[in-house]
């Protein structure tokens, strides 16, 4: 039996030499003493400690040995290695401690201040904005109408003339309570109250019904799942679209203090028949900006109009369900959306400010009550 092979190129192991392996524990003990910060030492780990650092590669090399010389090897860039491990605890630690000290003096909390002094708050701009979009109608002699935010899907759907296959109602578009069966949603819009107040005051009812409304919607920045309406109901003898109109175009000089054109397009909801799409003219350009490409408005995005709600003269099959005799009685009704009022009012570009929260996006409204 022949003798091991004790013959290898060291050419093939020049970075297990001893010299090689000095010069990268000093260049890796140099790095991390070096280390400024906290960032700066992970860079000279990931550089000297990681699986491309010198050492790493030449713990590789061992495997290129002969059996008797890579004990030897192994110990040294054991060493070298052990060596740097331990550079670099002892610097993290120094720098940790440089670092909770720095923190306990920047944010230092001084105790002797007043501890009883409350931050300013303010009211959130959705609620200020139903309410003031509610007092308009008030002064028109409306009255504030609620109700619940639970709701029956007879109310919800049935008495608002919903057809039984109607889209709106399937799991994809409600939020049922418990399992589709249930019977009882969250509220889809606020025209449920519409039925409720027929049911529960006397004739003539002239009603608005701010609140919380319910769809299945990602969050994303013009859509929310949770969301608001202002809902106008008006239930008279004698009532048209051009008492429809009139409210309307009172109410938008109301809330936005100038006589601005209001115009009503052909539209459809189960719940009123005829129904409409009601536009303001826009209240930033007035209309300037239709086809003047040297002045573009962002509100309008030049059309000169904008959309804020739907409307149209309340469909018989609604007044029969509340038990209300449609050929002496007629009324009509519309609904507002309080985000999208806000949006364009206020120039709020994304539906996530309006719900993260952030005293910073509703400090600039203010108090107003």
């Amino acid at each position: 039996m022949s003798a091991p092979n004790k013959s290898y190129d060291p050419v093939e192991v020049a970075a297990l030499a001893p010299e090689a392996l000095d010069a990268a524990r000093d260049a890796a003990l140099a790095a991390i003493a070096a280390a400024a910060d906290l960032e700066e030492l992970k860079e000279a780990r990931l550089a000297h400690q990681g699986d491309r650092s010198p050492l790493a590669l030449a713990n590789r090399e061992i495997g290129a040995l002969p059996p008797h010389a890579k004990a030897d090897a192994g110990k040294r860039i054991g060493a070298a290695r052990g060596a740097v491990g331990q550079a670099l605890k002892v610097r993290q630690e120094e720098l940790e401690a440089e670092r909770d000290a720095r923190v306990l003096v920047e944010e230092t909390v001084d105790v002797t201040l007043p501890w009883d002094r409350a931050p300013r708050g303010a009211r959130h701009p959705l609620t200020t904005m139903a309410e003031r979009m509610s007092d308009v109608f008030v002064s028109m002699g409306f009255e504030i109408a609620e109700g619940p935010e639970i709701e029956a899907e007879w109310f919800n759907f049935d008495a608002l003339n919903f057809p039984p296959d109607h889209p709106a109602r399937a799991m994809q578009d409600t939020f049922f309570v418990e399992s589709e069966d249930s019977g009882m949603v969250l509220r889809t819009h606020t025209s449920p109250v519409q039925i409720r107040a027929l049911l529960e005051r006397e004739l003539p009812v002239y009603v608005v019904a701010p609140g919380t409304t319910f769809r299945t919607d990602e969050l994303d920045a013009t859509h929310s799942p949770v969301f608001h309406q202002l809902e106008g109901l008006a239930v008279d003898e004698g009532l048209t679209m051009a008492d429809l109109k009139g409210a309307i175009s009172a109410f938008v000089n109301g809330l936005f203090g100038d006589p601005l054109p209001v115009r009503l397009r052909p539209s459809f909801f189960p719940f009123t028949e005829p129904s409409a799409e009601v536009d303001m003219q826009c209240f930033v350009c007035h209309g300037a900006s239709v086809g003047n490409t040297e002045e573009p408005c962002r509100t309008c995005s030049s059309e000169g109009w904008i959309e804020i709600g739907g409307c149209g003269m309340v469909n018989p099959r609604v007044l029969i369900a509340a038990g209300i005799d449609p050929e002496r009685y007629s009324g009509w009704a519309f609904g507002l959306g309080v985000e999208r009022t806000l949006m364009f009012r206020h120039g709020v570009a994304d539906m996530h400010d309006m719900v993260e929260g952030d005293v910073r996006f509703t400090l600039p409204f203010g108090m107003e009550i």
